[in-house]
């Protein structure tokens, strides 16, 4: 997608951070700081916990691939109208 940007990896080792940083779950994935998931932002069961993603074949441990696609291009949309 000619992504170059670093990943930053944050480790949330307590809940009182979780709480700060609206921690889902692990794993999260987040792409200028929005969640890849579409519904992350409904959702407020923030702590130390596994999280799972819902996708059309059920529950699975890691978010969709299309989720991350699509916030990559949004992102990259985004970053292009500010660019202008």
């Amino acid at each position: 997608m000619g992504v170059s940007e670093p990943i930053r990896l944050q480790q949330i080792d307590d809940d009182r951070t979780a709480q700060t940083e609206k921690f889902l779950g692990s794993p999260t994935l987040r792409i200028n700081g929005r969640d890849v998931d579409p519904t992350a932002e409904r959702a407020t069961g923030y702590g130390l916990q596994c999280r799972v993603y819902r996708t059309a074949d059920g529950l699975q441990g890691s978010p969709p691939d299309h989720h991350v696609l699509v916030a990559l291009r949004a992102a990259t949309a985004d970053s292009r109208a500010d660019n202008q």
